[in-house]
């Protein structure tokens, strides 16, 4: 326990830029009151955002997550925090820097979409 608390202590310290613009829009409820944790873990793996009311994590991909290993990793990652029943959002790091607010928007959109989903209000 005590290893997982920091390991998820130094990744939030050691964060990049853009998981550092995206927090600044999540944290302390700023999106629609939704409440974000960053570095959650959830099994083997650590969440670079994780809304846990919504079961929704949000995953920032880099220039590196575009070669075939990185792909078939995430791939496995993926499939295990969705056999978690989390649902899992990815976006590059280069569309929240050029859209932030279209990133949000989608966001948002997709918790609206979970809440409403699991209300049976489709």
């Amino acid at each position: 326990m005590k290893e997982t608390r920091d390991r998820a202590r130094k990744l939030r310290r050691d964060g990049s830029f853009p998981e550092r613009l995206l927090w600044s829009k999540l944290r302390n409820r700023h999106l629609g009151g939704w409440k974000f944790r960053r570095q959650h873990p959830i099994g083997p793996y650590f969440a670079d955002f994780a809304c846990e009311e919504a079961k929704l994590i949000i995953e920032l991909d880099g220039d590196t997550h575009g070669n075939p290993d990185q792909q078939a990793h995430d791939a496995r990652r993926t499939a295990f925090l969705e056999s978690q029943d989390w649902q899992v959002v990815r976006i590059w790091n280069s569309d929240l820097l050029e859209n932030i607010d279209g990133v949000l928007d989608t966001i948002q959109l997709t918790l609206i979409h979970i809440s409403r989903t699991r209300d049976g209000s489709t």
